[in-house]
């Protein structure tokens, strides 16, 4: 897919490797991350995190032979709460794309948007360099501390809010603009650009082009392969729906969050709450039956020998 759409960047995620770990075309990159693993020694715990570290940053050493920018590789969601643990880990992933010759500059290290990560993310990038995306996000709340913490990066996302919105409301379809993920990304575009802030604001997790579209003018979008197909094949001329001009223009108060005052906004906004739970716990489900799988080959009766 990369090959055919030619991305600037691209995104791994926990699902997504876990998908992907399954199958035979990648078999060696798994091969490769258990004989890591496995080098390393330790016990049964540390080499099956060794291994699943390696694993992540060999798809995005292979991504990386194929698109000019950079790729976003995910910290285990399971330390979502755990500020140093993140610093820690993702510290350790920048060094093992180090040993597979790539530099920090090609990585973004994906963090969910917690408090606990977003200041994680303030001390891997003032004190350490590292370009961080800030996921799992759907507040403005969790907008604006990225924003105060000077991060790369921050993935708001689209899909999984009118996801939320269709699940627990009476209305279930909506025109693109007042598509409630699309109009989340627009504020927090807008927020940024009127206050000058240098995080780029990349749009996530689309269910529709129309979602798309309708952000049109954004600074990054990141889109699926199925969506991209759907794209490819419509010839419109499209006008950008974002402007740093209108932005700026519009009416939107400047504010500062601290921690209370972060936990209380977020807290406000019953989606965002709900959706930045679920979508941790459902990456650390992955995380660990990629662990498993990794468990398996590397342990159950020392591979059936």
């Amino acid at each position: 897919a990369i090959d055919e759409y030619k991305p600037l960047d691209a995104t791994t995620n926990p699902s997504l490797i876990l998908a992907a770990a399954q199958m035979p075309a990648y078999q060696k990159l798994v091969d490769d991350a258990v004989a890591y693993g496995k080098k390393l020694g330790g016990s049964e715990e540390e080499q099956i995190k060794n291994a699943s570290d390696k694993l992540f940053v060999l798809f995005g050493a292979e991504i990386l032979k194929r698109i000019p920018g950079r790729v976003s590789t995910e910290v285990d969601a399971r330390l979502s709460f755990d500020k140093e643990g993140m610093i820690q880990r993702a510290r350790r992933l920048i060094d093992l794309y180090k040993e597979a010759g790539v530099g920090k500059d090609r990585i973004l290290i994906k963090l969910s948007s917690t408090w606990e990560g977003i200041q994680a993310g303030r001390v891997l990038e003032a004190e350490y360099g590292i370009h961080c995306n800030m996921t799992l996000l759907f507040s403005f709340a969790q907008a604006v501390a990225c924003a105060e913490a000077g991060v790369t990066l921050i993935s708001p996302f689209v899909g999984r809010i009118l996801d939320w919105y269709v699940a627990n409301g009476d209305k279930k379809t909506f025109e693109p603009l007042e598509d409630p993920g699309v109009k989340s990304v627009t504020k927090i575009y807008n927020y940024y650009k009127k206050f000058g802030y240098k995080t780029i604001v990349m749009g996530a997790s689309f269910r529709n082009t129309g979602q798309i579209k309708a952000l049109t003018g954004c600074d990054y979008l990141t889109i699926s392969p199925k969506l991209l197909a759907e794209l490819s094949k419509e010839h419109v001329k499209l006008t950008p729906t974002l402007s740093v001009k209108e932005a700026q223009a519009c009416n939107l108060e400047k504010i500062h969050l601290d921690e209370k005052a972060f936990r209380w906004h977020h807290n406000e906004d019953q989606m965002a709450v709900e959706k930045l739970s679920d979508g941790i716990r459902r990456f650390a489900a992955d995380a660990v039956k990629l662990e498993r799988m990794l468990k398996e080959r590397m342990f159950s009766t020392e591979n059936g020998k």
